[in-house]
């Protein structure tokens, strides 16, 4: 049995040739097998100590499963996860099949860059007509007052330059970035009550001042690497009547769950749905996780949540390099333990523009 995705292309010819050497009677699985460089917060530090050895398939390039194998797992009635979070599904698939059934690499069958003898190999995803202009988004930017001379420099200093609706949304005015207080009490996690507050003041500016606004984007402070240019073809390819981000999922195995925009790659409100989510999305508490109630709101609402790998809630560091060579990234995420300007300058930075050291 083959899987693939929509944007891989598939040599039927060489992908029967080359099946055909393998016994589909015995319990094994085929395809391009990436592994975690270090431990990686998305896979959950599976593999501590040794992330190299565990491989997991690049779903775009292709991979098999020989039909013995299939009716064998098909046998396992429930998914042994130690996470109710669905994240990487590839990871998660190599984690459901086991350690005593390793994915087989077999780069010359199924490819992560195009060639002639391969069986499939990814295709770049072609993003949309760039018919969005800069002036047609609103960026909000949640911050926190222990931050605004650390993260918001960096932010100012890098991807901010180039949106000319952005607005630092924080628990202390600053007047000096400026800043603008929700009034609500920052808390360590969570954040829900002022993710509210912001998209209530965002539809609030639209309203009465922006009024060409098509898109609301909620960033983070650490969001730091962050192409604005990118963002646009991307959203040029929907109505802005959704929700677009990295979706990941919350006991949906046990289909009583929910999927949700994870916050940290950033997210885009449509704006035709935004008033919509004002009213009738509410927190349980302050500190409840904020993307998980717009999650199950959306959910309630019926406002469509669309997938987008080109968001990242994790840093560079935290992905194989294979899959982050086929398209070029919209987003990461978090500061922590690497130089944001030298990642901003490696993956975002025009190339005639470098955003060298300054004292902040």
């Amino acid at each position: 049995m083959y899987f693939c995705e929509d944007f891989t292309n598939v040599n039927l010819t060489n992908l029967v040739n080359g099946l055909d050497v393998y016994n589909s009677d015995k319990n094994i699985w085929l395809g391009y097998g990436l592994h975690d460089e270090e431990p990686s917060i998305i896979h959950h530090f599976a593999f501590a100590e040794n992330p190299k050895f565990f491989k997991y398939p690049l779903f775009r390039s292709g991979f098999a499963i020989s039909s013995a194998f299939v009716s064998r797992l098909m046998q396992q009635k429930k998914l042994k996860s130690k996470s109710e979070f669905s994240i990487d599904a590839s990871h998660e698939l190599a984690m459901f099949i086991g350690q005593n059934y390793p994915l087989m690499h077999v780069p010359t069958l199924f490819c992560a860059k195009k060639n002639l003898n391969c069986a499939s190999y990814p295709i770049k995803r072609k993003l949309c007509d760039n018919n969005l202009s800069k002036e047609e988004l609103f960026i909000a930017v949640k911050t926190c007052q222990k931050f605004h001379h650390s993260r918001v420099p960096i932010v100012k200093k890098t991807w901010g330059r180039e949106a000319p609706y952005i607005e630092f949304f924080s628990d202390k005015q600053n007047k000096s970035i400026p800043t603008t207080s929700v009034g609500i009490k920052n808390t360590e996690r969570g954040h829900c009550l002022k993710t509210m507050k912001i998209l209530k003041l965002a539809l609030k500016r639209i309203l009465y001042k922006f009024n060409n606004i098509k898109w609301v984007i909620l960033v983070d402070d650490d969001n730091f690497i962050f192409s604005i240019d990118r963002l646009l073809s991307l959203l040029g390819c929907f109505d802005n009547d959704c929700v677009v981000g990295e979706r990941y999922g919350y006991n949906v195995k046990l289909n009583s769950g929910y999927n949700y925009p994870t916050g940290g790659g950033g997210i885009a409100f449509g704006v035709s749905i935004l008033q919509d989510i004002v009213e009738y999305c509410h927190c349980p508490a302050n500190d409840s996780p904020d993307d998980m109630v717009l999650g199950m709101c959306l959910s309630t609402l019926g406002i469509p949540l669309i997938h987008s790998s080109l968001f990242h809630q994790a840093r560079p560091a935290d992905y194989a390099q294979s899959y982050l060579q086929i398209d070029k990234p919209v987003s990461f995420h978090k500061h922590w333990n690497v130089d944001p300007l030298s990642v901003y300058n490696q993956w975002f930075s025009k190339s005639n523009i470098k955003i060298v050291h300054t004292e902040l």
